[in-house]
C-alpha cells in the first residue's frame, strides 16, 4: 500500500483555495462528489478575488504583529470580520494574545476589503 509523504503544510485562505479547485476541475475536467460539494460552499462563501485576497495578506504581514502568524491572517481573511469585538471571536479558538491597538490596525486594513452592499 501506497504511504503519501507530507512535505510540507501550508495555510491557505477560501479564495486560494477555490483557485486551486479551478485548476484541478481544469485538470480532471469533472470534480468528485466531495470536491463539488466544496466548490459549491466555496462560491457561496468566497467574498474577495484572488488578487483583493493576495493584497490582503500582503498588507496584514506588513503590520508586523509579532504573534500573527500566516493561520491567523488566513482565518481572519476567510471569516472577514466587520469589528474589532468580531476579530476576538475569531481568534479566541487560538492561544493567542493581541492588544487593542494592533486588533485595531488589523481591522483598519481589513475594512478596506470588504465588499460594497448593495
Amino acid at each position: 500500500m501506497v504511504k503519501p509523504e507530507i512535505i510540507e503544510k501550508n495555510p491557505i485562505n477560501i479564495v486560494e483555495l477555490k483557485e486551486e479547485l479551478k485548476a484541478i476541475k481544469k485538470r480532471d475536467e469533472e470534480l468528485t462528489f466531495r470536491a463539488g460539494k466544496t466548490e459549491d460552499y466555496l462560491n457561496d462563501f468566497s467574498r474577495l478575488s484572488k488578487k483583493e485576497a493576495t493584497e490582503l495578506v500582503d498588507k496584514l504581514k506588513a503590520l508586523d504583529i509579532a504573534r500573527l502568524k500566516d493561520e491567523f491572517i488566513h482565518k481572519i481573511i476567510d471569516l472577514m470580520p466587520r469589528t474589532v469585538p468580531e476579530l476576538k471571536v475569531i481568534l479566541q479558538g487560538y492561544s493567542l494574545t493581541i492588544n487593542n491597538e494592533n486588533l485595531k490596525k488589523i481591522m483598519d486594513v481589513v475594512t478596506v476589503y470588504h465588499p460594497k452592499k448593495k
